[in-house]
């Protein structure tokens, strides 16, 4: 038992109701860091160290006080003090370390590793200002730095830091702790975030423009500072490099600590790669290792035998390809080396699609962490089939053993818990709390699939967090919304491949539909969230569209009423936390193919959400798990699609032309959407799905406006509708990153 008003005592010499909100929130922040500290970090002789150049954490106090097992008694002595810890919470600022699924998926594991027992530490940048805080205005996306760092934080300073050699200079960092709790275990884990005490964020200008050059001031200033210029990229080479030499350092040292005679380095240490942004790792080991003595041939097999890497993508542009000359400029001592690992694989391999320097002399990162390392992985069964049979199809035919799928999770103590505690009380009324341990336990709900009060509950529920977005959304973006529609609700990075645009064309549809006189049985509100890369053009004037449908609709009495469309500001990780829970529809429309996995579609289905997709990505595992009777899929299959590619067999404009697909592309510049936006943007996109259309978004579009409209018939059967929501909560077990993180012990790292 926690005496919270002793610890408040101490700290503000006067009682919980005599506190402000903020006053509440600091002593909150230090009780649970002073709970944490009092546990022991793992000490298993085998670590992992999980090196990502995102971790989405979002705001730590809630998931703290569950996993420390002290939410339920602090939320109980607030109340009776009269104090609500969702308001205290809406203090904290929510940490800028990630962007989107990749970051967000690095922190559940972080949580399962903990949870799990396992030896397992993150390894990162400390961005002082993240991605960036995302304004709309005018109809547009703008950008400004997204602040976090407060004098009191979650953030620890360690006494640890390392030298890390750059081509002119070297840089000595500064290290920050960050305690990963395990859900009520003994013992942490950490992330650990390196940092420059030297930087300065009076470099940032308009926007978050920033002088490039300064790396001394500028080096964690932003997230993937933009890298449209020559600067941008060796900027991130510098933040790349910067990640990886810390990291290797410090886990040299922690295996030379626990009695590692560094040519058994790989007894105590396992590097997982997570996408390619931390693949020098394996040129700077080697570059240490040797350094300490180890012959260059022995520090090589070392390597292998310790580097793992999980490919997060389909889309060829996102395996990173840097100039050999610019790493040559950035980190000239780590060249020689990748040379040499790229001639090795060149005296032994014929096929030079899997060469590490391309005849353009690019260096491929994925293909040095697929050669020296032991194991390559997918995230979802779909995608790692089409990496071993088309992507990645030279190295599988070279070392088929390395292949091996982990399809992904999510922590449920994030994304049931903490974002949905009506629904995980009432599961824990039902189920018992065994689930919280072992997720697959959700299925016995299914016991409970024709039980008309656990219906009424679960409406009930539904319908009370609908009632919490709405509050959310008034009170942060001053948007009224009518929370007894059909919730429809597309969240994630803004990207053509994900298919916003399909999305948009929707929304004309159902516009003009209503403007027919075709009056919907219920309300619909469509919600998107997320960011476009300020580079991205289009994604960028996907955005704008969709700010402009928004105002058009609004603006017009015949359809605001049946009609409503939402663009959430800034979407991270605390608007999922009332969007997920309050969807009705949750939309996953990539094309098939392009999706590595997706985890906003498992985090929608355990909160009684049904899926709106393709056949893409973890979609299919779902619609496995599920049945056809669950599911709303729609549009072409992975193969057909990749066969369409390979032939260029895909036209947008014979699409285009369809007398049912034409009005719709076409109202993109009609007068009425003009009247309100910025000709320029709207007119390229209207070209764009005319002439190019990447990723086929008119392929599937008659298909998705037809199973969509399916689905909002089907909703208007209560009774049936239910039985679907409690079939998906109960199969959701699966989709626990404990279960991942399990399989990744069991499969790779064997800590």
């Amino acid at each position: 038992m926690i005496n919270l008003q002793e610890f408040v005592t101490k700290k503000y010499q006067k009682s919980i109701a005599e506190c402000s909100n903020e006053e509440l929130y600091y002593a909150l922040l230090n009780l649970s860091k002073e709970t944490s500290a009092a546990k022991p970090t793992n000490s298993g002789k085998k670590k992992v160290y999980y090196i990502s150049a995102e971790f989405l954490i979002g705001k730590l106090l809630s998931n703290n006080l569950i996993n420390l097992g002290l939410y339920d008694e602090v939320k109980t002595q607030l109340a009776a003090a009269g104090k609500d810890l969702i308001a205290i919470e809406s203090i904290e600022m929510e940490p800028s370390l990630g962007n989107g699924g990749l970051g967000r998926l690095a922190a559940c594991f972080l949580d399962s590793i903990a949870t799990l027992g396992l030896n397992g530490d993150g390894v990162g940048l400390n961005y002082h200002f993240g991605l960036f805080k995302q304004v709309l205005k005018d109809n547009q996306q703008s950008t400004v730095p997204n602040e976090w760092i407060t004098e009191e934080s979650w953030l620890t300073k360690s006494p640890l830091s390392y030298t890390v050699p750059f081509a002119n200079f070297s840089l000595t960092s500064t290290l920050y702790d960050i305690d990963v709790p395990g859900y009520k275990t003994a013992t942490k884990n950490r992330l650990r975030l390196f940092d420059l005490d030297s930087v300065d964020s009076s470099l940032i200008g308009d926007g978050i423009s920033f002088d490039k050059t300064d790396i001394l001031k500028n080096l964690t200033l932003f997230l993937y500072p933009d890298d449209s210029d020559r600067q941008g990229e060796l900027l991130r080479i510098f933040q790349q490099y910067f990640m990886v030499s810390n990291a290797a350092q410090l886990l040299m040292d922690e295996a030379i600590e626990k009695g590692s005679n560094l040519h058994d380095l790989a007894d105590y240490a396992v590097v997982q790669i997570n996408d390619t942004h931390p693949s020098m790792v394996i040129p700077e080991l080697i570059r240490l290792l040797t350094e300490r003595g180890i012959e260059f041939d022995e520090a090589v097999t070392i390597v292998k035998s310790m580097t793992a890497y999980t490919n997060h993508t389909i889309l060829a542009e996102a395996l990173e390809k840097w100039p050999l000359e610019f790493l040559q400029e950035v980190v000239p001592h780590l060249v020689p080396i990748i040379e040499e690992l790229d001639r090795r694989v060149k005296a032994e391999v014929a096929d030079a699609a899997t060469y590490i320097i391309d005849e353009s002399g690019r260096v491929h990162m994925a293909h040095m962490d697929i050669h020296y390392g032991y194991s390559v992985n997918g995230v979802a069964a779909l995608h790692t089939d089409i990496l071993k049979s088309s992507e990645l199809k030279p190295f599988y035919d070279l070392y088929p053993e390395k292949f091996n799928n982990k399809t992904n999770g999510i922590t449920f103590r994030r994304w049931l818990m903490h974002c949905n505690p009506s629904l995980s009380h009432y599961l824990d009324e039902l189920l018992g709390h065994g689930y919280h341990h072992d997720a697959a336990e959700l299925e016995k709900l299914l016991d409970f699939k024709r039980n008309l009060s656990v219906k009424v509950e679960l409406e009930t529920i539904k319908a009370h967090n609908k009632r919490k977005l709405q509050r959310f959304l008034k009170e942060h973006q001053g948007v009224s919304i009518n929370s007894d529609s059909i919730f429809d609700i597309q969240i994630k990075r803004l990207h053509e491949y994900k298919r916003q645009q399909m999305n948009a064309l929707y929304v004309i549809h159902k516009y003009l539909d209503i403007k027919a006189g075709n009056i919907p049985a219920r309300p619909l509100t469509v919600f998107f969230g997320g960011k476009a890369a300020p580079a991205y053009t289009i994604a960028q004037d996907i955005i704008h569209l969709i700010l402009c449908l928004s105002e058009l609709i609004a603006g017009d009495p015949e359809v605001s009423p049946h009609l409503q469309v939402v663009m959430v500001e800034n979407y991270n990780v605390t608007a999922a936390s009332f969007l997920i829970p309050a969807a009705d529809i949750s939309e996953q429309i990539s094309l098939a193919s392009k999706e590595a996995s997706g985890t906003g579609n498992m985090k929608f289905m355990l909160n009684g959400a049904l899926t709106l997709g393709t056949e893409d990505g973890a979609n299919v595992e779902i619609h496995e798990l599920v049945g056809d009777d669950n599911i709303y899929v729609f549009g072409e299959d992975s193969q057909t699609v990749i066969d369409l590619y390979a032939t260029n067999g895909y036209e947008a404009r014979s699409y285009y032309e369809k007398e049912t697909i034409q009005p719709l592309v076409d109202f993109i510049v009609s007068d009425q959407v003009l009247a309100l936006g910025n000709k320029e943007r709207l007119e390229r996109l209207h070209n764009e799905l005319i002439v190019k259309d990447w990723f086929m978004t008119l392929l599937d579009l008659e298909d998705y406006i037809r199973v969509k409209e399916q689905m909002l018939a089907d909703y208007e059967d209560r009774n049936a509708w239910l039985d679907k929501v409690i079939v998906n909560i109960a199969k959701a077990g699966f989709f626990s990153s404990d279960r991942t993180i399990a399989q990744y012990n069991e499969d790779i790292w064997k800590l």
